[in-house]
């Protein structure tokens, strides 16, 4: 796809594809860490390098976002993708969601089956917890 089509198109027409490219990317790259932290992909860089923050974002930080979240940002300015990390007291994950957002406008999918479990893998590792 061209990038004019794609500026024509909005986030919801495509969240899909960025999602399913950024769950590809993390998936290699998280399978490489696992076998050796040190391993580089030569498209991909390495596990560490891949995305910009890993951070919280507190209730109400933005116009009607009434739950905290944990953000894995991946790129930012127009486009930005990120993971949102939803969780219960004890940090376990009940929810994780691909964003997709390009200058006002955004758009979100809910991961499950396979691409959940990577990314709660992921959020395991990031946060630190067993």
């Amino acid at each position: 796809m061209t990038q004019n089509v794609e500026k024509t198109q909005t986030c919801e027409e495509r969240v899909d594809e960025h999602r399913k490219n950024r769950i590809e990317d993390l998936r290699k790259l998280w399978d490489l860490y696992q076998k050796d932290p040190e391993a580089y992909d030569d498209e991909l860089g390495n596990f560490n390098e891949y995305a910009l923050a890993f951070d919280y974002v507190e209730p109400d930080t933005f116009e009607n976002q009434k739950e905290g979240y944990y953000r894995y940002q991946i790129s930012c300015g127009g486009p930005s993708e990120e993971f949102r990390f939803f969780v219960n007291v004890d940090k376990s994950v009940h929810r994780i969601e691909f964003w997709f957002l390009d200058w006002f406008d955004g758009s979100n999918q809910v991961l499950s089956g396979k691409d959940l479990e990577l990314m709660t893998e992921i959020y395991n590792f990031l946060a630190c917890i067993e």
